[in-house]
């Protein structure tokens, strides 16, 4: 089938522990409430398009056992179309979170079959990069098989879209240059930063920093446009002066957070992700902060819901709360 927005990334399956605050060493808690149910920044990302009315494909490694058939069970109730290497040597992702009563979250995942995902089986959908128009992408993946999307989406001039999350070990400055645009939330950005440059700079306090000081060390990342989710502070747009700004005529703004009232923050940057790839596309010839102000939205109202993949808020949801 032919999809606009091409998402090559992982599934993992997630098992949320609710509480009044997160126990301490060696404490243990009782939990408020338990919930589990598919994840994965790739996953979650393409759900996220989807629900905004584009037509979007998901690429993705699971194991041949139970959590992998209830990611192949949730992709059909959802009319997410997805290809699937199936993998019998390892099995399918999953992770535990424990969310506090703010919405804060503490997170450990097992990537598993994620990290296992054959660049060969990459490049045999090629036929889905030669039709799509954005390629989206995270680092829960092998790098390899992440370089082959990469190279994939060069060769069809697809925009190629990278939410580095969480940020490799190995990710080098030839990777960022293959990206049009970035999606880091603070922590990642002060991650890519001090890997890229040296430069070490406080993620906490990113949102305090000037525009012009969040735009010069965007600037030297090398990518044409950094997007910054700052979380509860909004979010810091940054172009190339040497690119057509995606249509903006500002270099560089921010935008406030949408007013919710969140219980779980879990998955709100994979909702921003894939509502401004489906953005993107619905708001074409529209300027590029009109995309990121409702992807902006839509990851607000993603924390108004416990969970992540099934938290992502449709199309009609986000225009009927804030407007068009």
């Amino acid at each position: 089938m032919q999809a606009d927005v091409l998402v090559v990334g992982s599934f993992v399956q997630d098992h949320a522990w609710l509480t009044d605050r997160f126990p301490e060493t060696g404490e243990t808690r009782r939990a408020l409430g338990f919930n589990s149910g598919p994840g994965g920044k790739g996953f979650n990302q393409a759900v996220a398009c989807l629900r905004q009315g584009v037509s979007t494909l998901f690429v993705g490694a699971i194991g041949n056992d139970h959590l992998g058939a209830i990611a192949q069970t949730f992709a059909k109730d959802e009319h997410l179309p997805c290809r699937w290497q199936i993998r019998d040597d390892v099995p399918t992702a999953a992770s535990s979170i424990v969310v506090d009563r703010t919405g804060a979250n503490l997170l450990v995942v097992n990537l598993a079959a994620n990290e296992h995902l054959d660049p060969e089986f990459v490049r045999a959908q090629s036929d889905a990069f030669a039709t799509a128009k954005i390629l989206l992408v995270q680092l829960e993946n092998n790098l390899d098989a992440i370089r082959t999307a990469f190279d994939l989406g060069r060769e069809y001039g697809l925009v190629r879209m990278l939410n580095p999350a969480p940020v490799h070990p190995d990710l080098d400055t030839d990777l960022l240059a293959q990206c049009d645009l970035v999606t880091p939330n603070e922590t990642e950005f002060a991650l890519l930063i001090e890997r890229i440059t040296g430069q070490r700079v406080a993620a906490a306090t990113l949102s305090e920093r000037t525009d012009a000081e969040l735009h010069a060390l965007a600037r030297k990342l090398g990518v044409a446009t950094v997007v910054i989710t700052l979380g509860a502070n909004g979010c810091f747009v940054s172009h190339d002066d040497a690119s057509d700004r995606r249509g903006d005529t500002e270099a560089c703004y921010r935008l406030a957070p949408a007013k919710v009232k969140a219980i779980d923050s879990t998955g709100a940057g994979d909702a921003f992700s894939g509502t401004l790839a489906a953005a993107l596309i619905r708001f074409a010839g529209r300027p590029f902060r009109d995309a990121v102000a409702h992807a902006n939205r839509a990851a607000a109202m993603s924390t108004e819901t416990i969970g992540t993949a099934p938290a992502m808020p449709r199309f009609d949801e986000v225009i009927a709360r804030f407007g068009a």
